[in-house]
């Protein structure tokens, strides 16, 4: 039987590649291959044919594996050892870690403070949205000796969830955008989804270490009331776009600031990237240059051009309070009578689902939008539609319905859960 390795061990071997893949791929010449397990795959099967791909090792935790090859790395669990690995990392290099967590607009700001960042420093980020127990570690094992500061984003569904992230990542600095109705089955609620993204707000105070908020925020201002804690600035003026392609704008100490980012629900996200960008003694000149020139990518909050359709397209993701903003932010565009919205269903709601669905339909009947598209099993069950209402039970009739009769209206607004891929309305119905 063999023995695993240990992690300061791995850690050595781990220094002799070019970074970390879990997936056979992907492999990069000399990289350390991790054999991660899932519900329907094992990749201590592939642990041979990622060696022979070009990996330099081979993690795995198959003991029947272990004596193999000389390239062949056994540990007791490759997740354990990937996190391990992670965090002594993460020590030996001593990064300033920035974390930032919450319920909406996280990948946003994770973007924004990376771009701003950026402009002085060389700094890396969380990709896309790898943002849970292996996703972090991936981030993590991103830095080099060059890294200055890492901005790593953390996602959560249940209790305990950040404060494991946080036990792995060791932020010296956090953020939590806000608390909303997202995930309420896994946290329990509402209470249960401040309780859980505040696992931060823990981990920053235990560790003496710095949070951002936003002095906005009544109940973060209650939970870091004891911390040291730096404020988001306050804008003098909001000015968001009432005719198809405006974005919004920001009055800031005299100064305005120009964003390419669609609906005022963003405002918060820019300033935290002021925040953080003139905690680290950024110039203003840089931090309004760097937030002017980033563009929202992955469905999120995009303006897209589609023939005579102008759509805004925030498919990546959905919850009762992103899509109650979105809706406020789209029925505040007056210059544009002509507007559609298309909205999927809502996931991991638990047993508020049916009245989450049901608010967001009572919100639709005031708001002054033309015609309104609803799809998903959630939407079907909700009542008191008007006869701007349609109704579909699943995403193949909504598409067969739109390609039988094109909307109308020119200005659209497309918002549904990941599950939902919306966006795939894009090729299907708007590729021209």
């Amino acid at each position: 039987m063999a023995n695993p390795i240990d992690t300061p061990s791995l850690h050595r071997l781990f220094m002799e590649t070019t970074g970390v893949s879990t997936d056979t791929r992907k492999i990069h010449k000399n990289c350390l291959y991790v054999a991660l397990k899932g519900d329907t795959f094992d990749g201590n099967l592939f642990a041979a044919e990622a060696l022979d791909l070009g990996a330099k090792y081979a993690v795995v935790d198959d003991p029947n594996l272990a004596n193999n090859r000389e390239e062949i790395i056994y540990v007791k669990d490759c997740l354990e050892a990937l996190q391990d690995l992670a965090t002594h990392h993460r020590l030996e290099l001593k990064t300033p870690i920035l974390a930032l967590t919450g319920s909406n607009g996280k990948t946003t700001t994770k973007e924004l403070i990376h771009t701003v960042l950026a402009q002085k420093f060389r700094c890396i980020a969380t990709s896309g949205n790898f943002n849970n127990h292996i996703g972090v570690p991936l981030t993590l094992l991103r830095l080099t000796k060059e890294t200055e500061i890492g901005v790593v984003e953390m996602g959560a569904n249940h209790q305990k969830e950040i404060a494991f992230l946080c036990e792995i990542a060791r932020p010296n600095f956090g953020y939590i955008t806000n608390f909303g109705k997202a995930h309420l089955e896994g946290f329990g609620g509402i209470e249960g989804v401040i309780k859980g993204k505040s696992e931060l707000i823990d981990y920053i105070r235990n560790a003496q270490a710095m949070m951002f908020v936003d002095p906005k925020n009544k109940k973060q201002l209650e939970l870091t009331r004891d911390m040291s804690c730096i404020y988001l600035p306050q804008m003098q003026e909001q000015t968001r776009g009432n005719m198809p392609g405006e974005t919004l704008k920001l009055t800031l100490e005299g100064r305005q600031l120009e964003t390419q980012l669609i609906g005022s629900y963003n405002t918060t996200n820019v300033l935290a990237a002021v925040a953080v960008g003139r905690y680290f003694k950024i110039e203003d000149t840089l931090i309004f240059e760097a937030i002017a020139e980033y563009v929202p990518k992955m469905n999120r909050s995009q303006l897209i051009k589609r023939g005579r359709y102008h759509i805004i397209m925030d498919a990546y993701n959905a919850n009762p309070s992103s899509m109650a903003a979105a809706l406020s932010d789209f029925g505040q565009i007056t210059s544009q009578r002509n507007k559609c919205v298309i909205l999927g269903d809502m996931f991991e709601l638990g047993s508020s689902a049916l009245t989450e669905h049901q608010n967001i339909v009572s919100a639709l009947r005031s708001l002054p939008i033309d015609q309104v598209y609803l799809v998903g099993e959630h939407f079907s069950a909700t009542t008191d539609h008007d006869d701007r209402f349609q109704i579909f039970s699943h995403y193949k009739a909504l598409e067969d319905a739109l390609k039988n009769a094109p909307i109308a209206a020119t200005l659209l607004l497309v918002k549904g859960s990941r599950g939902m891929a919306l966006e795939r309305l894009l090729d299907s119905v708007f590729d021209a």
